[in-house]
């Protein structure tokens, strides 16, 4: 609705009247409108159940999407199989549908269906529910979670035709109680794995694992499940599909679904301080964009990277509209609100109640809110298949959609901003994972050796088992008798083995503001820079100081404060190469990849202010070395350049090159920035050459540098790019860092440095 006129806009109106505001367009860098594309229908598939036919004529499809339709006859056929399209485009009918039929075509049938969180688990388990109801059939499906009652549970062991569960509770909860669930893994004809993209990195190489137990029970009980996965786009589906459940895959792609056309538009705050490059806030930049989307009647969802930024812009949007909306038309959603609190949100959201959410990435997965006019994204999501997975959450699938990014300061969103065609025209990212890294597979050989006794010459991945599983007798974990390897500790090894770690001595973070209770857990590795004594810790979108650490007892207390910075720690890195697998030569310079060990200790903290990123305190910080055993990409540079330059104007100009990299090296991976770490060196130990490690944060490595190894012409060619592109006269936070840090000819030095290795 109009409010100078009173009467209603079409989005293509208000699109129109958008390019007219000169305080908008000013700062828009670049506007990229995608057209339409029709709907691509196939007729039932001869196989679907005239059951099947009638009740998804009753809920109004008389038709499928070529993929769904494809989808369904791929299973029938026996193939395992991934299903890749964009949000919103139908994906749930893809497994289904060959689900339902197969039991109604047999009632022994059962079914595992998979989901990354508990929010997207229900909000499957209403859509089947849905689709049962209609059917009129005696097909019962339940979630099973941390949330399900007692007595429920018995009735889903015996009964339950399709199992709805996490990774987590299947890993802790059903495969070491596998007694309990004979009618299940006897009868288990599918695994359904959805957003199997999200299985990434130390998570996905930890749920790798958990497939390979559920696979093993499976055969002990004599069933051999067809595994049906869906994904949203990303580079390597059927590589990564085929990595994640060891079985070859079928690549479904035709996406069949219509989408009206969008209009996705960068957005770049103006700079207040052109020498410090510093920008206004993207916060209230975000608030700007979405109050007048809002005030105009446009349905919008604000997407957010923290749990602190979802609530101030909450706050602040809630303040600005509420006398013409009324502040209950702008919810706030993130983990932390209670599943009914978030069931009434997406509630609200279908029907048109709630006009605008703002969001951390929860809802980027596909929970069903309807869909969205418009959203707005405070920073670049961190890769290139989220940014699509976040916008495609705007768009009724015939009408017209409009996405803002708002980029902040951050040298990564200030690349994208200023290369919307590295955004447009490149592949999304690559999923990775590395299931046989040596700290994790031990993990999961416990867990299977405890659920079933390991037989002489049985294969658990692709590593030889039977060292291992002796290197576990000596340990005293497990007790061989003749060709088998049998458990014989008294402990529960699922219980204290996180998915989400890649160490198992996690340190516990207690709050003691009111009384002491346990908020969260930290691993081993990040723990000397997350949560030292003064550090910030941000939990639930509350901000709370740390003022104990006790390192021998794996705990730190924590208080709740309200201050307008956070903290960063700065660690003393000891680099040694322990061996060098890869090398590639390249006129005076080298790349390499291969295993080193890294001798890390914290030194010193920086309290940096909250949206300006100054520096504003430091202190230090007093902890013991720790060592990690990881893989490692390295630059070693030719012995002319350390020749032409003092020692400390090459310290700056590498940690300057450092800065940028370490911020680039994300784009080509589906990782947190804090999953890769970049540390310069002058002298390096093995070759005294000045030299730039890449190293995988966690013990062994799960494959982070060694695809950086593979990629490092384009890598450097991007940080070229970057820092010349950057308007600041000496380095800033958007490029090789603030002057403070890298000094009045940091920029000029890192250029010089990195052209040398262009040449």
């Amino acid at each position: 609705m109009n409010r100078l006129t009173g009467k209603t806009n079409s989005m293509n109106e208000w699109i129109e009247m958008i390019k007219q505001m000169p305080e908008v367009m000013e700062n828009v860098t670049h506007w990229q409108t995608l057209p339409a594309k029709p709907a691509q229908y196939e007729e039932f598939p001869e196989e679907l159940s005239s059951d099947l036919r009638r009740a998804l004529a009753e809920k109004g499809i008389d038709r499928l999407y070529s993929h769904q339709a494809a989808s369904f006859r791929a299973v029938r056929a026996g193939h395992h199989l991934v299903t890749v399209t964009p949000t919103a485009s139908g994906k749930t009918l893809c497994y289904n549908l060959p689900v339902v039929q197969a039991i109604l075509e047999n009632s022994n049938d059962r079914a595992l269906y998979l989901f990354p969180t508990k929010a997207l688990a229900q909000d499957q388990v209403a859509e089947m529910h849905e689709l049962v109801n209609v059917l009129g059939a005696d097909i019962k499906s339940h979630t099973y979670d941390g949330d399900t009652p007692p007595n429920v549970r018995q009735v889903i062991r015996n009964a339950g035709h399709i199992v709805v569960t996490n990774p987590d509770m299947l890993h802790s909860a059903i495969l070491p109680h596998h007694t309990k669930w004979v009618k299940l893994f006897e009868n288990l004809k599918y695994v359904v794995i959805d957003e199997v993209h999200s299985y990434r990195g130390v998570f996905g190489s930890h749920v790798a694992n958990v497939i390979r137990r559920l696979k093993r029970i499976c055969a002990f009980y004599g069933s051999k499940p067809q595994f049906i996965c869906a994904s949203a786009t990303i580079a390597n589906p059927k590589q990564h599909t085929e990595a994640f459940i060891e079985e070859e895959v079928k690549l479904i792609d035709n996406n069949g679904a219509p989408s009206g056309e969008k209009h996705f538009v960068f957005y770049n705050p103006p700079v207040v301080n052109q020498q410090l490059g510093i920008r206004r806030s993207s916060v209230l930049e975000t608030r700007k964009l979405a109050a007048l989307l809002l005030r105009n009647g446009i349905q919008t969802i604000v997407f957010a990277r923290s749990r602190v930024r979802v609530e101030l812009l909450l706050t602040y949007l809630q303040e600005l509209v509420k006398k013409e909306l009324g502040p209950k038309t702008i919810r706030g959603y993130r983990g932390g609100y209670l599943p009914k609190q978030r069931r009434e949100i997406e509630r609200g959201l279908r029907n048109g109640e709630i006009r605008g959410v703002v969001s951390t990435n929860a809802l980027e997965l596909g929970i069903d809110i309807g869909q969205l006019q418009a959203c707005v994204l405070n920073g670049y999501p961190g890769t290139i298949a989220s940014t699509w997975q976040q916008s495609g959450r705007a768009g009724r699938r015939q009408d017209t959609a409009l996405t803002f990014m708002v980029a902040s300061s951050n040298p990564l969103d200030q690349y994208i901003i200023a290369n919307p065609e590295f955004f447009f025209h490149t592949p999304p990212e690559e999923a990775r994972i590395h299931p046989d890294n040596l700290m994790i597979l031990m993990d999961h050989l416990k867990c299977a050796a405890y659920e079933l006794p390991f037989e002489k010459g049985e294969k658990f991945g692709a590593e030889p088992m039977e060292d291992l599983l002796e290197f576990l007798v000596e340990e005293q974990t497990l007790h061989r008798v003749k060709d088998r390897w049998y458990w014989m500790e008294q402990s529960f090894p699922a219980h204290n083995i996180s998915l989400r770690s890649a160490a198992q001595e996690n340190f516990v973070i207690i709050d003691m503001t009111e009384g002491h209770k346990v908020i969260g857990e930290v691993d081993r590795f990040s723990a000397p820079t997350l949560i030292h004594e003064e550090a910030i810790y941000i939990h639930e979108g509350v901000q709370f100081q740390v003022e104990k650490l006790d390192y021998e007892e794996k705990k730190a207390f924590v208080r709740q404060v309200n201050v307008d910075y956070y903290t960063d720690a700065n660690l003393a890195v000891e680099l040694k190469v322990l061996h060098e697998d890869k090398q590639a030569e390249h006129g005076g310079w080298s790349c390499s990849y291969g295993e080193v060990t890294v001798n890390a200790k914290p030194t010193i903290f920086k309290k940096i202010r909250l949206r300006t990123h100054e520096n504003i305190g430091s202190g230090p910080i007093h902890l013991p070395e720790e060592e990690l055993h990881t893989s490692s990409f390295w630059i070693t540079l030719p012995d002319e350049t350390a020749k032409h330059t003092t020692s400390s104007e090459m310290q700056l100009a590498l940690l300057g090159l450092s800065n940028v990299l370490s911020h680039i090296a994300p784009l080509y991976l589906m990782c947190d920035p804090l999953d890769i770490r970049v540390v310069p060196q002058v002298k390096a130990v093995h070759t005294k050459k000045p030299t730039l490690f890449f190293y995988d944060r966690y013990p062994g490595g799960i494959g982070l540098s060694e695809r950086l190894y593979d990629l490092h012409p384009q890598l450097l060619e991007q940080a070229q790019r970057l820092i010349q592109s950057c308007g600041c006269l000496s380095g800033c936070p958007a490029c090789v860092g603030p002057i403070e840090e890298v000094g009045i000819t940091g920029k000029q030095k890192a250029l010089e440095l990195i052209t040398q290795l262009e040449e």
